[in-house]
């Protein structure tokens, strides 16, 4: 029995990849709350805000650590399964992730240390500049990886030499390189579904205390700063991914057209809310807005788009996952933005934190941003194809030639099960730390009512209710 190497090698990279990306974004996340959070303590000097600091240090260190382990596994995954693409644009591709590990992974890992273990030996604005250091250095990391990846998209600055298997892309000019048509757009769409990621990890974990009736202050005050951070992304999010889409629009329309489910090119071209559009019969059945889509990327409601008929079916991307996935993320980005600014609306009329309901929602909401940015992923991912580098080499002509489906099939098997147990370990850390909260100011012991739940500072004086 033979095993297809080819489409082996891309779900092992898809799911090597989809596990990795749980972890960096709520690297970022965390680290922009925490840094917020220790800000505050410096500038006020209360130690409340630097028991909010350690206890958001204690998961970003849990995430860090397994988003190091599971991205290791990427950059072999180019020599092993993909030799072709690595030889063809080595001198490319491999600028930016060395460029990542020479400066952003080693700024950050070494200001990690002094994150972690510097909370007696040095200043707190030495400190504060230690955890600034680990969320730029966290950024930086992932700025250079959306610079290789964004090249894939939308090559520049380049010149091919060499003839038949030596052929191969180099650089004619790196800041060029760098930023590429679609390396700002696609950078800032990443940064803030990151924000977003870890904006509702704290709210989720923050209304589960409120629930409780646990660690109330800690968690009011964390969900206030959380909230904040998630509904600012969230609007943000709404003009970059737009200017994205702009820029899909104009470097690859082959995906934009898979994204929207636009068979036919057509003026005044219709915006799909939702809809199932269908390969076999090439149209797509759904509620549509006429004209949007040619007012969004032209600004004018008449315009031309460009459909999948111009192009052949053999440089066509897989439509249907494509759409839905993009509209996937889409409905999510809306989502974000109603119930972030209801929620800051419900803070503003001092209700939220009486509001059960509304609680759970934000418990429960948390799934939302991993979900979108996993299917925005998938989308720009499957929107590229057939392509591995738009327009300049296939996914089918970028394996590597010595691999066996049978050994890439051994290897899938072994690295889904070896990610999986990663994520088992890391989600029982953060429960375990979840659960036993933050640490008690001064090493204060927490005094509980009958009922279980902890007595607020202010309270403690006062006899507890029977």
């Amino acid at each position: 029995m033979e095993f297809d190497a080819l489409m082996l090698s891309r779900i092992q990279f898809a799911v090597t990849a989809g596990f990795h990306f749980l972890y960096p974004p709520l690297t970022i996340g965390l680290a922009l709350i925490m840094v917020s959070m220790e800000a505050f303590y410096v500038y006020s000097g209360d130690k409340f805000y630097e028991k909010m600091t350690k206890f958001w240090v204690k998961l970003f260190a849990a995430t860090f650590s397994v988003g190091v382990a599971t991205g290791i596994v990427l950059e072999f995954e180019f020599g092993t399964n993909w030799a072709t693409y690595s030889r063809f644009v080595g001198d490319i591709f491999g600028s930016p992730l060395a460029a990542e590990g020479i400066f952003a992974f080693f700024l950050e890992s070494g200001f990690l240390a002094v994150l972690l273990f510097g909370w007696d030996r040095v200043s707190p604005k030495m400190h504060l500049f230690a955890s600034s250091m680990v969320l730029f250095g966290s950024i930086m990391s992932a700025f250079w990886i959306i610079v290789a990846n964004s090249w894939m998209q939308t090559p520049a600055a380049y010149h091919i030499v060499g003839e038949g298997s030596a052929m191969r892309a180099e650089i004619v000019d790196f800041w060029a390189m760098v930023f590429n048509p679609s390396t700002v757009s696609r950078f800032a769409h990443v940064i803030l579904g990151s924000f977003l990621e870890g904006g509702f990890v704290v709210m989720s974990i923050t209304a589960y205390y409120i629930l409780k009736n646990r660690h109330l202050e800690f968690a009011k005050q964390s969900f206030r700063v959380a909230i904040v951070v998630s509904a600012v992304s969230a609007i943000l999010q709404l003009v970059v991914g737009h200017r994205s889409a702009e820029v899909v629009a104009e470097y690859q329309p082959s995906k934009l057209a898979a994204l929207e489910g636009l068979f036919k090119t057509e003026d005044g071209a219709p915006l799909y809310l939702f809809g199932h559009p269908s390969e076999e019969t090439e149209e797509t059945i759904g509620i549509a807005i006429p004209g949007m889509l040619s007012f969004l990327v032209h600004q004018d409601f008449s315009a031309t788009v460009t459909g999948l008929d111009k192009f052949a079916k053999e440089d066509r991307p897989p439509v249907w996952i494509t759409f839905q996935a993009y509209h996937i993320m889409v409905a999510l980005g809306m989502y974000f933005i109603f119930i972030t600014l209801f929620g800051l609306f419900l803070l503003w009329r001092g209700t939220l934190f009486e509001n059960k309901f509304m609680l759970q929602v934000f418990i429960f909401s948390v799934f939302g941003p991993y979900i979108a940015n996993q299917t925005g992923w998938l989308s720009a991912e499957i929107g590229r194809q057939p392509w591995i580098v738009y327009n300049m080499l296939r996914t089918a002509d970028a394996i590597s030639k010595s691999v066996s489906g049978a050994e890439v099939l051994t290897s899938l098997f072994l690295f889904t099960l070896l990610y999986f147990l990663l994520l088992f370990v890391w989600v029982f850390i953060m429960d375990r730390k979840i659960k036993a909260g933050p640490e008690d100011v001064d090493g204060d012991i927490p005094i509980l009512d009958a009922g279980g739940a902890e007595v607020l500072p202010q309270f403690r004086s006062q006899e507890p209710k029977k």
